[in-house]
């Protein structure tokens, strides 16, 4: 990206003595939507927080258009910034109608001005004839519209999207950032997205940061971070991987389930752990028998399988929905991937944060 138009360098930021944000560095091209994705306490939102001027940094620059917002002995407040932002809790005024909600920013532009400024975007966010509601007599669908409208009215240069749907039922959830990632688009509007869901930054970026303990671990497109995780935490937290252990040799990885021929970035005798998903994981019943089921979740199109081999290691498998393996039925695990897996080091990263994949119960 050669004149990216908002620039983050070296931010860092810290409470009570605990770095928060920790050395971030990313930038936003224009009209581009990148999602900030990682767990809950990993900086996203403060990260957030800091673009739009309602945190100083305590190191570090950040750049918009070829300007600075913030560097040394320079700091632009928000309402100069030119960044609009639509909160986690949408933050409506409760005693201002629809209509005065989205004028609100609006200082300064003339009556018929703003009058046609808050229609044009009533009519973006699908809220005609809404205009004198008040937010308590909207749904939390309609009061997120309302709340991007209003960041949208004094027309941002970016915009800054703090988990907007974390509050929706999953069936609006899905419905809304369908919505929202079009109006992005249609307005070609920059746009930073800060989620914990790893579907929805999926979804809504055309780049992803992934963060983790205050850092961007990787920064790349959906494709590329799905497909080539930098990190035990990226492979696991953006990919839901499980790890199957073995060692190099000059023809590949031996694993317990075979031999994976593929270049290694690790010399011979090195132990490695290769990242496996559930799509990579093939059962029978024909084969020899070197694991058993020990789990299962009904997905409905599909069946979720947890097979222990004869080692110990656990890894998932997807199966037809109408493929029934009881628990204890021994199988043969077979890898079945048609794709290059990651693989790390297994001394290496021992300082990484690992998050645990849930534990699947057995059916009784």
């Amino acid at each position: 990206m050669s004149h990216p138009l908002l620039e983050c360098r070296h931010l860092y930021k810290s409470y009570q003595g605990k770095p928060v944000v920790a050395d971030l560095s990313l930038n936003l091209a224009a009209g581009e939507i990148l999602a900030v994705v990682g767990p809950s306490g990993c900086g996203k939102t403060t990260t957030l927080r800091l673009i739009a001027g309602f945190e100083r940094p305590e190191r570090g620059e950040i750049h918009m258009g070829g300007k600075p917002l913030v560097a040394a002995g320079v700091f632009i407040p928000p309402e100069k910034r030119g960044i609009g932002m639509v909160f986690q809790d949408y933050a409506l005024f409760p005693h201002l109608n629809v209509y005065e909600n989205i004028a609100f920013g609006l200082k300064g532009w003339s009556k018929t001005q703003v009058q046609r400024r808050v229609n044009e975007l009533l009519a973006l966010v699908g809220l005609q004839g809404m205009a004198r509601r008040f937010p308590h007599q909207l749904s939390g669908g309609e009061q997120q519209r309302v709340a991007l409208a209003r960041a949208l009215a004094p027309q941002p240069q970016v915009l800054l999207l703090d988990e907007p749907f974390s509050n929706l039922d999953a069936d609006l959830r899905l419905k809304l950032r369908e919505e929202v990632r079009t109006v992005l688009k249609g307005l070609n509007l920059a746009a930073l997205f800060v989620t914990h869901d790893q579907e929805e930054a999926l979804f809504m970026g055309d780049r992803l940061a992934v963060m983790n303990q205050g850092r961007v671990h990787q920064i790349g497109t959906p494709e590329a971070i799905f497909a080539r995780p930098v990190n035990r935490f990226v492979a696991e937290f953006m990919g839901n991987a499980y790890f199957l252990p073995g060692h190099v040799t000059r023809q590949g990885i031996q694993t317990e389930l075979g031999l994976v021929r593929q270049e290694v970035p690790y010399p011979p005798g090195s132990r490695v752990d290769v990242a496996v998903r559930a799509d990579d994981i093939g059962l029978d019943l024909q084969g020899p028998p070197n694991g058993k089921v020990v789990g299962r979740v009904f997905k409905g199109l599909l069946n979720l399988y947890q097979v222990e081999l004869r080692s110990g290691c656990v890894l998932p498998s997807l199966q037809p929905h109408d493929y029934f393996l009881p628990p204890g039925q021994p199988v043969h695990v077979y890898l079945s991937a048609q794709h290059e897996l990651a693989c790390f080091a297994t001394e290496s990263d021992t300082s990484e944060v690992v998050v645990a994949l849930p534990v699947m119960q057995e059916e009784t």
